[in-house]
């Protein structure tokens, strides 16, 4: 097996991957909090550790993928104040806690599904591992790490940060962390202003509350990874996953806590995705350039100019390194959709070319060099050049500009099973996708003809137009930008 190196985010420096227990691979993921929609952030993390995962298994390693649901614990913020989001917005839906659970989590896995991710090696809950989650936090109060005030239960950092060092992942001092902290008020039950809650005490009128040693009450955000990492893969494990914007509290307060419990560090390699923008600006809600998975694919948002198709979608994703921030734009995304095109019109291409008796490329070392990419910290950007390469070998040989044997051939049908199915987790689009794809040239090209139709002022044809799309079934949106249309 070939060297792999990755970038540890804890040592700030690409490392040579090895093993806890070779071939076994402990790899966690912190997984989505489903009380909303999945958002892009979220997939790309997602997409990243699903490729990372498909290659440690090319590779030749057993990999137990965990990847948890958050179901309970979060709060408003990260001062452990506010309500349970989960129940808040069941009050507001007036359903069942776990109703909004169950929605949102089939809601996931549907698009999952659709970018082709492969499901984790285990899917553990959070309220489904209540007792390890008291277990573990009796163990921190025992250990000294912890205190209780009025049933809530929390994490004494600057104690544990006199025997750890609690800003290690992003290599930051406790002092520099209490400058950027508020004081505490006279009515704040911490003793620290960086202390957090690892059980916190339920209102009389909480929804989702847990009997407890400390009385009736549920898990703070963070303690859940802890407890569900260390029971599936045990207290020290290989790799632990998720977005940037998990470092500076959810991970750092994992690491103290279960370095608080076990004394020792429970991970050897941190990964961490970057940050998604649009058009240079950063991603979100407010901002309004924020958009969720369906909205990307059927193009219903203002910022784009169409609906993008699952596939494309990942390979646009792929083009930048997982460690690198991600610029959404329709020209971006239309490029990608263009050179996927170009991939998989090439592979169809590959199935029906016919072998000469000598070679005028070396395949085997276009084989190598992907691999390469990849061993270097997960370069799809690098693996992504070298398969438009073969892409141009095999149109070349196609067009007789050059000769293949059937040893190359069969070489470049596997750099293409490979890499390009098996490690980045692509497939070819089902025909309903050309077809819409199809669809909504000839839509755009009917709003062409409305759009022009109402600059010259011809209302009723404009009008008699639009009628006729719904009656079809498409509904039509304008605005300052232009039109958009849906089914």
């Amino acid at each position: 097996m070939q060297p792999l190196f990755l970038y540890n985010t804890l040592t700030r420096k690409k490392e040579e991957f090895k093993p806890i227990k070779p071939p076994l691979v402990g790899l966690y993921v912190c997984g989505p909090t489903v009380y909303s929609d999945v958002h892009l952030g979220n997939c790309r993390t997602f997409i990243s550790f699903d490729m990372i995962y498909r290659y440690l298994v090319h590779i030749g390693y057993k990999v137990r993928y965990v990847r948890n649901i958050t179901d309970a614990g979060h709060l408003e913020g990260d001062r452990d104040e506010g309500d349970d989001k989960f129940a808040k917005k069941a009050k507001l839906e007036q359903v069942e806690p776990m109703e909004i659970v169950q929605k949102y989590t089939v809601g996931f896995h549907d698009v999952m599904q659709a970018f082709n991710n492969l499901p984790p090696s285990i899917e553990p809950t959070a309220t489904g591992h209540i007792c390890e989650q008291i277990e573990m936090i009796k163990e921190i109060i025992a250990k000294g790490f912890a205190y209780v005030v009025d049933g809530t239960v929390y994490f004494d950092v600057e104690k544990y940060n006199k025997d750890f060092s609690y800003g290690q992942l992003t290599n930051r001092k406790l002092e520099e962390l209490l400058e950027g902290t508020r004081e505490l008020s006279g009515q704040d039950e911490k003793r620290g202003r960086l202390d957090f809650a690892l059980w916190i005490n339920a209102k009389p009128e909480t929804l989702m509350r847990w009997p407890s040693p400390w009385g009736w009450g549920f898990p703070g955000w963070h303690i859940e990874c802890s407890a569900m990492s260390s029971k599936y893969l045990g207290d020290v494990f290989d790799i632990h996953g998720g977005g940037m914007d998990l470092q500076a509290t959810h991970h750092t307060n994992e690491i103290a806590q279960s370095q608080a419990c076990n004394h020792k560090a429970p991970v050897n390699y941190w990964m961490h995705t970057n940050m998604l923008t649009v058009n240079g600006a950063r991603m979100s809600k407010s901002a309004g350039n924020g958009f969720l998975p369906g909205e990307l694919f059927t193009g219903d948002h203002p910022l784009l100019e169409k609906g993008y198709s699952p596939m494309g979608v990942r390979f646009f994703m792929m083009q930048t390194h997982y460690h690198s921030t991600l610029d959404f734009s329709n020209e971006a995304l239309q490029a990608s959709e263009k050179g996927f095109e170009r991939l998989m019109e090439s592979h169809n291409t590959l199935q029906t070319l016919k072998a000469g008796t000598t070679s005028s490329e070396d395949i085997k070392a276009l084989q190598q060099k992907c691999y390469d990419a990849m061993n270097d910290d997960f370069n799809t950007p690098i693996l992504i050049a070298h398969l438009f390469e073969a892409a141009r070998i095999v149109n070349s040989a196609n067009d007789n500009k050059l000769t293949v044997t059937q040893n190359d051939i069969d070489t470049l049908k596997n750099i293409y099973q490979h890499f390009v199915f098996d490690v980045m987790g692509l497939k070819k689009e089902e025909e309903n996708s050309k077809t819409t794809a199809v669809l909504d040239k000839v839509i755009h090209m009917v709003l062409d003809i409305r759009n022009k139709a109402k600059v010259e002022k011809n209302f009723p044809l404009s009008d008699e137009i639009r009628n006729k799309l719904t009656d079809a079934g498409v509904q039509i949106k304008d605005t300052k930008e232009g039109s958009s249309w849906k089914i």
